[in-house]
């Protein structure tokens, strides 16, 4: 380095007009100038050497240090108490000589582990030739944070943060893999589906569910061999990689042991939680020769297990797949319907059994298909709720409602309270239930509707009692606890429940004058109702001897169902005639055996 700077300073000299000894001398006074500046030239080079942020070392041919900068020096003394290098300092010293012997650059990355830190350097090795000699140059940059970055990246994109399960695109990469393997045999692919996990988590919180969730998968994923892939794919949804397999009776064996398993409780924050999942299976190559084709086929499987009771397996077969593809249709009808606002309201009277009078309606919708067939709720009800679309069908429906108020009023009364199904999931979510109240305030008239919510909307933990009721409250709408007696009922959380009305499932109501068991129960539940102030309805009446049992040996004032109205649809009403006055026309006239077994539940549109 000295010499080339010489060099180069001397080969700048130039000529001018003075005598030779001027030249002697101003030649003699510019060496000395020009050994002093490049003295001074070296210090400042060998200075900004030492300051670089790289460690910068020279070896000569041997691979003895001539030169090392401070960097390289804290390097190599943290290489010294390394516990775990990436290579020996023997072994690092032989490849350094070999790199100045082949004369050829090399790039690596050394990993240094120093207790529970790890430093990772990336280093540039270039031989080069300065002065005759032989020389390996090497810089060497400290690039850790970059490195924890990228794994950062490299696990969030491949490992669930929460379970440290391979993610969706592990396994979809895996069986990809498999399949490109001509020699490859037979694999299973099982997607496992958590059931009832939105209930723990309204109920637990999500804390606890999330918990639940880290324990489930330790347990899932038991037992597993090496070449066995579990992989959280979504919230409560798994996906199992079972390879190799000799057959589905192995499959079916492992399955049946793994939900045996889960069984046993899990004990999270004081709190004993069962869990179960839902498993479908399918089969490689027998229900798929892609990826997709098998996620989905095991999809379907596990959809068929659910509509049958949870709990279970299933492997895939044909019929699944028309089915999947008939609720295919159904869901593209839904959106469409909605979208094409392709619905209709239909309204039951709620009577007062005593009187008569019609105290109010419930608005009940339903959907109309391409053909213009009106389709009953159960058809696309939890369809609607399970997809999303359940808070936009409210929101037309409480439209449709104002619009139609006169007529409403003209054939009902305008004192007819007007009820309106909510979803619990809808009641758990505070954000649309603050729109909805804000929808039915700027009505005009929120003290004449009644919002109808299952018993579960009231018991999890979805802030409905404490949050949402209050503002209902506010505002004048009443609340009526729909299809009680069937879901998390309980005599002591109906105590601490403050709706206005109750609705008797119509389980309790059929037959009532047969069935000494559920008279009993009707008695508690009225008793109750009553002590608590709430009015009583029951649900689907349907014969003269159901009426006349709740007329003569409860104390039961109101109810609906086919024997008083069949649902009547907008188009329908009448305002000339109203219904309060029809019905109680028809009561007057209907002999007192006339049994209306024509209106069966079978051919009805209750929801």
């Amino acid at each position: 380095m000295h010499e080339f700077i010489r060099h180069d300073f001397q080969s700048g000299t130039s000529t001018t007009g003075h005598d030779n000894n001027s030249r002697q001398d101003s030649s003699q006074e510019f060496s000395q100038d020009s050994g002093r500046e490049t003295g001074q030239e070296l210090r400042i080079l060998r200075d900004l050497l030492q300051l670089l942020p790289a460690g910068v070392t020279v070896q000569d041919e041997r691979g003895e240090f001539i030169l090392v900068n401070e960097a390289a020096a804290a390097q190599l003394q943290l290489a010294a108490g390394a516990s775990r290098p990436t290579a020996p300092a023997d072994e690092r010293h032989a490849a350094n000589l070999e790199t100045l012997r082949s004369g050829r650059p090399v790039v690596l990355e050394e990993t240094l582990t120093c207790g529970a830190v790890r430093h990772v350097f990336l280093t540039s090795h270039r031989p080069v030739q300065i002065a005759g000699r032989s020389l390996l140059i090497s810089a060497s940059t400290d690039i850790s944070e970059q490195k924890a970055f990228e794994d950062q990246l490299f696990r969030s994109a491949y490992y669930d943060e929460l379970t440290g399960l391979p993610t969706r695109r592990v396994i979809e990469h895996r069986v990809n893999g498999l399949i490109r393997n001509e020699q490859q045999g037979h694999f299973a692919l099982a997607f496992l589906d958590v059931d009832n996990f939105k209930h723990i988590n309204d109920y637990y919180g999500h804390v606890i569910g999330d918990a639940l969730l880290v324990e489930l998968s330790k347990r899932l994923g038991h037992a597993l061999r090496g070449t066995d892939i579990l992989s959280r794919i979504s919230g409560d949804e798994f996906l199992l990689l079972l390879n190799p397999i000799s057959s589905d009776r192995e499959v079916a064996e492992f399955i049946h042991v793994m939900q045996e398993r889960l069984k046993a409780p899990f004990f999270i924050d004081q709190s004993e939680i069962f869990a179960s999942t839902s498993i479908g299976v399918s089969l490689y190559p027998l229900h798929g020769r892609s990826y997709e084709a098998l996620r989905q086929n095991a999809d379907i499987a596990m959809y068929r297990v659910k509509n049958n009771g949870k709990g279970s397996a299933a492997f895939f077969d044909a019929s699944m797949e028309r089915e999947a593809l008939a609720r295919m249709k159904i869901e593209q009808s839904l959106r469409l319907a909605i979208l094409e606002k392709r619905f209709c309201c239909a309204f039951q009277p709620k009577v007062d059994i005593r009187t008569q009078e019609v105290k109010g309606i419930e608005a009940l919708v339903r959907l109309r298909d391409d053909e213009g067939v009106i389709q009953a709720p159960g058809t696309f009800i939890d369809l609607a709720v399970e997809l999303g679309l359940i808070d936009e069908l409210t929101l037309l429906v409480l439209a449709e409602i104002v619009k139609s108020i006169d007529l409403i009023n003209d054939t009902f009364g305008p004192n007819a309270t007007i009820s309106i199904n909510v979803a619990a999931k809808q009641a758990a979510n505070s954000e649309f239930m603050r729109t909805f109240a804000r929808a039915l305030e700027h009505t005009g008239y929120a003290r004449r509707f009644m919002i109808e919510v299952t018993e579960d909307a009231f018991i999890t933990k979805s802030h409905f009692q404490d949050e949402i009721l209050p503002i209902l409250r506010d505002i004048g709408v009443g609340i009526s606890i729909d299809d009680f007696g069937i879901g998390y009922s309980s005599l002591s959380a109906l105590a601490d429940i403050t709706a206005d009305e109750i609705k008797i499932d119509r389980s309790f109501i059929t037959d009532i004058h047969k069935r000494p068991r559920s008279q009993g129960i009707l008695r508690a539940i009225e008793s109750l109702s009553e002590a608590l102030g709430m009015t009583v309805i029951a649900e689907g009446i349907e014969s003269y001897e159901e009426l006349t049992y709740l007329q003569a040996a409860t104390k039961i004032r109101f109810a609906q169902g086919y024997y008083f109205a069949k649902p009547i649809f907008l188009e329908d009403l009448k305002p000339a005639t109203p219904v309060a006055s029809e019905t109680r026309a028809s009561l007057a006239a209907r002999p007192a055996q006339e049994n209306r077994q024509s209106y069966s539940r079978a051919s009805g549109f209750r929801r």
